[in-house]
């Protein structure tokens, strides 16, 4: 693997998740006749999807710190890579906020950056639905070690090829369907500091936890897989 291809690989493609699933919540969904919960969710799906038929063959595609870290827990990823994958995910995620930021800023006369602006995730008062900040950790918890457990499953030697991008598209579009109403759905700490970090205020002040719920989740998965592995699970 070329290690400076993959980087920009996954630049590139965490910009493109940013772009296509909060780019089509904050452009598409607000519209009279829009396209609502099913389509944002459809939208991440398939930005995943796309990018893994893209680049899976160059840096395998993981647009997300949490997965990165899970590959790596589960033996499945290079532990000195993994800082570099974050940082590219990361500046990815920036950009791709930043470009939805422009656009939105640009068409819109009298435009002012709200605490809840380009799909930020949180909880409490930055929920959809107000759920509190327990709600939010058990789901981006959850939901990021079944999202972790289907990229292994998928992704492995005995999987059938060619299919995983498929079941890890739809394995995000099913993760956001549930949980959009509850944090606007992470399971990826690059994808919710792009939003944050040009909102700022209480969409910076919760970030924490969209770091430490994916992560842990991705972890517990990673290590999961390594030991039913290890033991073939008998």
């Amino acid at each position: 693997m070329n290690i400076k291809k993959a980087v920009a690989a996954e630049f590139v493609g965490t910009l493109w998740l940013v772009l296509g699933g909060c780019g089509s919540a904050v452009l598409s969904a607000s519209f009279t006749n829009g396209i609502g919960l099913v389509g944002v969710s459809l939208a991440f799906g398939l930005s995943v999807l796309t990018m893994a038929y893209a680049i899976g063959h160059i840096s395998g595609c993981h647009l997300n710190p949490a997965v990165t870290i899970g590959l790596s827990i589960a033996g499945r990823f290079e532990c000195k890579k993994v800082s570099y994958y974050i940082i590219s995910q990361v500046c990815g995620a920036i950009v791709g906020s930043a470009i939805i930021y422009a656009i939105v800023y640009n068409s819109k006369s009298g435009f002012s950056m709200l605490p809840s602006s380009l799909a930020v995730n949180g909880y409490g008062e930055l929920s959809p639905n107000q759920y509190g900040i327990v709600s939010a950790l058990i789901s981006e918890f959850v939901l990021t070690f079944m999202f972790m457990f289907v990229i292994l499953g998928s992704t492995s030697e005995e999987a059938p090829k060619g299919f995983a991008p498929i079941a890890i598209g739809l394995c995000l579009t099913l993760i956001h369907l549930i949980s959009i109403p509850i944090t606007n759905t992470s399971v990826n700490p690059a994808r919710s500091t792009g939003p944050a970090l040009l909102v700022g205020g209480l969409a910076l002040k919760q970030l924490w936890l969209f770091w430490l719920a994916p992560i842990l989740g991705a972890v517990c998965a990673g290590f999961l897989y390594r030991k039913c592995n290890n033991r073939n699970c008998s």
